[in-house]
């Protein structure tokens, strides 16, 4: 009689699955307006460098890069619609075959890599080429979102909240000196400490690791003398600006020279070969020359907004799975716009680090998009209807 009650009543007597809702536009039109401004600006800075193509890449089109950039974008922007329709189980169950697959391509990378500038970092698939330390930092925040949901109440523990977590460090940050690509391996351990942070580890461990890492900068420093070249150079480029501060001398002439209100979109002067990896690395620099403090400071507001937003999304999240992989995304994406700003700046010894949205290369690019539908995918959650 009650099933019969309710099937004329109108109700179902079958418990409904929750309905995904739509993703959070506030995040996602803040992807699109980052994403539209890296594009241009990969255009304006990276012309004069296609045009006199010193390395016979381009053959002479100044629209080389950012066709090429332009193209990647907009299969980005298709990879991160694709990944915000992927419910959050799927990721879950996939993260630790996903960190087996991106360990087998870093060991394939000393061995069949693409060499260029003294590293190998590249696989060569057909024209195209893959930069498998993109998907490391992926499978960091993915797997480490794994074990931390699985020793839940275990990660104070040596046992459980360390050993397992810095045995996967070690093997990719091992994979990634063998390269070498030094910063790629500063970003993952940052980004591998965050995570056990946000996982509850013990407080204890980070000071040790904090100990550990200033022993062995001291060692470095005083057995190595490229590393302590490399601190002298960062204290004093100009010591040296025709030679290893060559570099970051034209970053801050590119900086100063953009005053307030910039030269305006296209006026950069030190991207005509003045500014090595100046639609890279070093893409804000041009930034800063062309719009000024303003648009710097624009650019960075923007970026800021996005990082908060993410932030709110991890903390509304149902899930601690979805939480962690919200937060690690996040704090992924802090870190490198930091980093890249520091080192242009000269905040920090120079290295490279790209800027996520801005910086041309198609591997970063399409992972980065496709970081930023995982974290649509978690949004669709928050407000799930029943």
């Amino acid at each position: 009689m009650r099933y019969e009650g309710a099937r004329l009543a109108g109700f179902s007597t079958e418990e409904k699955k929750p309905q995904r809702c739509g993703f959070d536009l506030s995040f996602f039109l803040l992807v699109l307006c980052l994403l539209l401004m890296g594009v241009v600006m990969v255009l304006s800075s990276s012309y004069a460098r296609a045009y006199y193509d010193p390395g016979n890449i381009t053959g002479g089109n100044a629209a080389y890069y950012f066709i090429r950039q332009l193209v990647y974008a907009v299969l980005g922007i298709g990879l991160m619609l694709l990944a915000s329709r992927v419910p959050m189980g799927f990721y879950r169950r996939y993260a630790m075959p996903f960190l087996a697959f991106t360990l087998l391509l870093l060991l394939l990378v000393p061995l069949i890599g693409v060499k260029a500038n003294g590293s190998r970092r590249w696989l060569g698939i057909g024209g195209l080429t893959l930069q498998p330390s993109e998907l490391a930092k992926l499978a960091v925040i993915l797997s480490f979102s794994v074990l931390i949901c699985r020793f839940r109440d275990r990660m104070r523990s040596f046992r459980y909240g360390i050993v397992p977590f810095v045995l996967i460090l070690l093997v990719i940050v091992g994979l990634l000196v063998l390269e070498p690509h030094f910063s790629a391996s500063i970003i993952i351990l940052a980004l591998g400490g965050a995570m056990l942070f946000l996982g509850g580890a013990a407080l204890g461990w980070f000071l040790a690791a904090l100990a550990a890492a200033g022993i062995g900068l001291a060692v470095l420093l005083t057995f190595f003398p490229y590393a302590s070249s490399r601190i002298n150079t960062w204290r004093d480029p100009f010591s040296s600006s025709s030679d290893e501060g060559y570099q970051i001398v034209q970053s801050l002439y590119s900086i100063g020279s953009g005053g307030l209100s910039g030269l305006g979109l296209g006026g950069s002067r030190q991207k005509f070969l003045y500014l090595p990896e100046e639609h890279n690395d070093f893409i804000f620099s041009v930034i800063c020359e062309e719009l000024g403090f303003i648009g710097a400071a624009l650019i960075l507001l923007l970026f800021a907004m996005l990082i908060l937003r993410g932030f709110w999304i991890a903390l509304h999240c149902r899930k601690r799975f979805d939480f962690l992989v919200c937060a690690g995304i996040s704090t992924l994406l802090a870190i490198q716009v930091f980093l890249n700003v520091a080192v242009v700046t000269n905040l920090v010894p120079c290295t490279g680090i790209s800027l996520p949205f801005f910086s041309y290369g198609g591997t970063a690019l399409l992972i980065q998009l496709g970081e930023m539908g995982i974290l649509l995918s978690a949004s669709r959650d928050i407000l799930v209807q029943r």
